[in-house]
């Protein structure tokens, strides 16, 4: 009982997916009728059988991807029939004339289907890779922006499965009770700036515990002058930073290509928590100032930012940032760093905890101070160097403030 294999549909195709039949078991064909619409990557063509007879199998249902060379249809043999691409006796008379390729009887012998190319994977930036003339159709007709899709299939390719299930997720209905928050200006901004770092820095995380009870103590002296204004954790913090910075200059830079450019000028951002969403001040040349100054300015650009009253200018150019989300009740952060700076330092809340001083378990303030890097910039020596320094400062303030 003669087997009809899918054709080689042309330019080195190597499957199809069927779409629909066309005919039924127990059905009779004649030359040349088409029995099934399939899809190729290029698109969507009903396929003929090249001989006569009564319909016996169909290999495959809708939606099933077969080979080029795998069993199409089974046919009861009539009289007549020659087997596609098989050279025979009087084959010349008797061809069905089809005009697609690798099927149809002819002259030439059957072909060998060809090796699969394995499609490369789709690089940032590149258009969405959709192949199928009828996943574009599908698209359009459905409003699916195909920028928007992962593509499952070979190599990252948009699918006709992939389009249709985000023609489902958008026909699904919201949730009882559900609003729509627009992404729109100082978080849209901030969200584009995260979404950039996710994906172009190979981020990595070092962290340390830290006793800050000598810091806590130093605040407390520096503030006991009530003349003066005083003095935050994140100011003492974001000195220290300012002087590690000094020492570990690789973290105060930026890619730009294949390059690494490294910054004389270090303008300290720090993240502020407003009504309008999360926001990172930049306090400029935060290298020429004295901790006073620094923490002026620090009060300064908090109290603009929740009050909405920073310049653009003041929210740009930053080369370094402090997160201080231990205001948040929380110890420790894998904190996103501010594109295109490449490094930002967390600072967890400080609590008591038991903390071995001179061989004794006694009660510390403790904090955790975690460093997220670009890895292209250093490598963990630096990263590690960097925070080992600022935790000194931290655990003996008074000591490392004479020299930062």
């Amino acid at each position: 009982m003669p087997v009809f294999h899918l054709p080689d549909l042309g330019e080195g195709l190597t499957e199809a997916e069927i779409i629909a039949w066309r005919v039924s078991e127990g059905d009779t064909v004649a030359v040349d009728q088409p029995v099934v619409e399939v899809e190729t990557a290029k698109a969507a063509v009903e396929v003929p059988v090249p001989f006569a007879g009564t319909v016996t199998t169909l290999h495959g249902a809708p939606g099933e991807s077969l080979a080029v060379g795998a069993p199409l249809i089974t046919v009861a043999e009539t009289a007549g029939f020659t087997e596609p691409g098989v050279v025979t006796p009087d084959a010349g008379q008797q061809g069905s004339g089809n005009v697609l390729i690798g099927y149809g009887t002819g002259t030439a012998t059957r072909r060998r289907p060809r090796a699969r190319r394995p499609q490369p994977p789709p690089r940032a930036g590149e258009r969405p890779r959709v192949v199928s003339p009828i996943v574009r159709r599908l698209a359009r007709e459905s409003d699916v922006d195909l920028a928007t899709l992962k593509g499952t299939g070979t190599g990252g390719v948009i699918s006709r499965a992939d389009v249709e299930r985000a023609i489902a997720a958008a026909a699904a209905p919201a949730p009882r009770g559900a609003r729509r928050i627009p992404l729109r200006g100082v978080r849209k901004a901030v969200a584009d700036k995260l979404s950039r770092s996710r994906r172009e820095i190979p981020e990595a995380t070092v962290w340390v515990d830290v006793d800050a009870t000598a810091l806590l103590d130093l605040r407390a002296t520096l503030n006991a002058d009530t003349t003066a204004p005083p003095i935050s954790v994140l100011a003492l913090i974001a000195r220290f930073a300012v002087a590690g910075l000094r020492r570990f200059p690789e973290l105060n830079s930026r890619i730009d290509g294949d390059e690494i450019v490294l910054g004389d000028e270090i303008h300290l951002g720090f993240a502020a928590q407003t009504d309008r969403g999360l926001v990172v001040p930049v306090v400029r040349d935060a290298h020429t100032l004295t901790l006073d100054g620094l923490s002026a300015a620090l009060t300064d650009r908090t109290a603009k930012a929740r009050d909405g009253d920073l310049a653009p200018a003041d929210l740009t150019g930053g080369t370094f940032t402090v997160n201080n989300y231990g205001v948040f009740g929380v110890d420790g952060s894998a904190a996103i760093i501010n594109h295109p700076e490449v490094a930002i330092l967390g600072v967890g809340r400080i609590i008591d905890r038991p903390w071995i001083v001179g061989g004794q378990v006694v009660p510390r303030k403790i904090t955790e101070l975690t460093l997220a890097f670009d890895h292209r910039v250093c490598d963990g020596g630096t990263a590690g160097g960097f925070l080992r320094f600022v935790a000194d400062c931290v655990e003996s303030p008074l000591t490392l403030l004479r020299h930062a």
